[in-house]
């Protein structure tokens, strides 16, 4: 659908709006076949575990989410902060991700302005008794590849460890994309640039990282501290959490193009509440409903049931023989 709006239009406003990087992707038949068969290889291996949503078939084709979609605008926001976390075991790791506010709300509100911009173009397509401007928007919250989109329209590229690596802010931002049926001129795809590094393959501590670039999620720490449900994590799992008990950063702190381009957000919502840098994993083990309900009430680590937060702090501290604190 041409509405007389070009990319070079979009991709400003996007800007103005508090994204960090913009590209636009087209629909191309040969990125949607490469992706199906990388994606149906994967859940073929079971390396999806328990995230049975990812076998969803709309996942597979970007119309089956919508039908008249013609471009897809990826943007990115960078998340990075200078907080660094203290040493010692007493203290459990939260994925710098969960550190601040609830990424879905920040970039909800950016991408609802992009999305309200665009559908502004109606009033022009109505001039020349053209159809309408449709439009839908998510961040991580819908059936979509989101970092296939992103290496296509430019914005990184998939790494070994299974993250988006941009040049500007390493790995150290968050995707969304806007799908529309209008007509854009789409950017190229980025290409790869891990080389012959395996520092993040080399340092998973599970041996997550089943060959580059495809992840098993069946080991991989995050996983199992954010999305299984378990009462008691696996033994493999549990003896390797290093201290991690929301998320894990470790393939992304060692990545050579974190260590030399992540940059400090502008985004002041993304700044850490006190409680995440350096919680004790001791006061975690017995944190009380109501008092994870008031810790975490505006956080994407809602996610992780104080339940589960409990259980992954108590395996840290068996893991270090520091088992007795849950008895102070």
């Amino acid at each position: 659908m041409d509405v007389s709006l070009s990319s070079s239009q979009v991709k400003q406003k996007a800007l103005e709006f508090g994204f960090h990087k913009v590209g636009i992707a087209a629909i191309d038949a040969k990125t949607v076949s490469k992706a199906v068969e990388r994606l149906q290889v994967w859940l073929g291996h079971g390396y999806q575990a328990n995230m049975e949503w990812m076998a969803n078939p709309k996942r597979q084709d970007i119309r089956q989410v919508m039908p008249s979609v013609q471009s897809i605008i990826t943007v990115a926001l960078n998340y990075y902060t200078a907080h660094q976390r203290p040493e010692g075991s007493q203290y459990g790791k939260i994925s710098r991700y969960g550190w601040g506010r609830d990424y879905h709300r920040v970039m909800d509100k950016k991408l609802k302005l992009l999305a309200n911009w665009l559908r502004s173009a109606r009033r022009r397509s109505e001039k020349s008794h053209s159809c309408g401007v449709e439009v839908r928007y998510y961040a991580d919250t819908g059936p979509v590849q989101d970092k296939v989109w992103a290496q296509a329209a430019g914005i990184g590229w998939i790494a070994k460890n299974g993250n988006v690596i941009t040049r500007e802010y390493g790995s150290w931002v968050f995707l969304g994309e806007v799908l529309t049926n209008i007509v854009l001129t789409p950017d190229g795809p980025h290409t790869e640039h891990c080389g012959t590094c395996t520092r993040c393959i080399d340092a998973c501590p599970t041996g997550a990282i089943a060959q580059p670039f495809v992840v098993d999620a069946n080991r991989c720490i995050a996983y199992h501290t954010i999305e299984n449900r378990v009462s008691s994590l696996p033994e493999e799992i549990a003896g390797g959490l290093e201290g991690w008990v929301a998320g894990c950063d470790i393939c992304q702190d060692v990545c050579p193009w974190n260590q030399r381009f992540a940059s400090i957000t502008d985004i002041t919502e993304f700044n850490p509440y006190p409680e995440n840098v350096a919680p004790k994993l001791s006061e975690l083990a017995k944190i009380s409903d109501a008092e994870w309900n008031r810790l975490f009430r505006a956080s994407a680590l809602r996610r992780i049931k104080p339940e589960m937060l409990r259980r992954n702090a108590r395996a840290n501290l068996e893991a270090d023989g520091a088992s007795a604190e849950l008895d102070k």
